[in-house]
């Protein structure tokens, strides 16, 4: 079992920077896939970036603004989200996927942009 344990969420102006950070309680492998989901109130949740190695994959919404990264000696994976807007106000989860098929999820952080 693994836990997952998202932070650095919060409430920031249209424009600021915000850093999630996703600790695992168990080992990382460069091979698992790690995700970030968010999901505004009312809205279904999405997928906004995921790493698997050190390939990346970003939604539309947010390519060039947001970078997943991850530190696999740390088991945290990293969301460094820059010019945010208002839209990208949401609970924002981090998903870790074995290459088992395991599937984990954290609890969320809000993040809360301001106009």
């Amino acid at each position: 079992q693994v836990r997952l344990v998202e932070s650095g969420g919060g409430l920031v102006q249209a424009g600021g920077s915000l850093r999630l950070s996703c600790v695992a309680s168990g080992t990382i492998f460069s091979i698992d896939t790690m995700y970030w989901y968010r999901q505004a109130t009312g809205k279904q949740r999405e997928l906004v970036a995921q790493i698997s190695g050190t390939s990346t994959y970003y939604a539309d919404s947010v390519k060039g603004r947001f970078t997943i990264s991850r530190d696999n000696a740390k088991n945290t994976v990293y969301l460094q989200m820059n010019s945010l807007k208002p839209e990208d106000t949401a609970v924002y989860s981090c998903n870790l996927v074995r290459a088992s098929g395991y599937n984990y999820w954290g609890q969320g952080t809000q993040v809360t942009v301001s106009s």
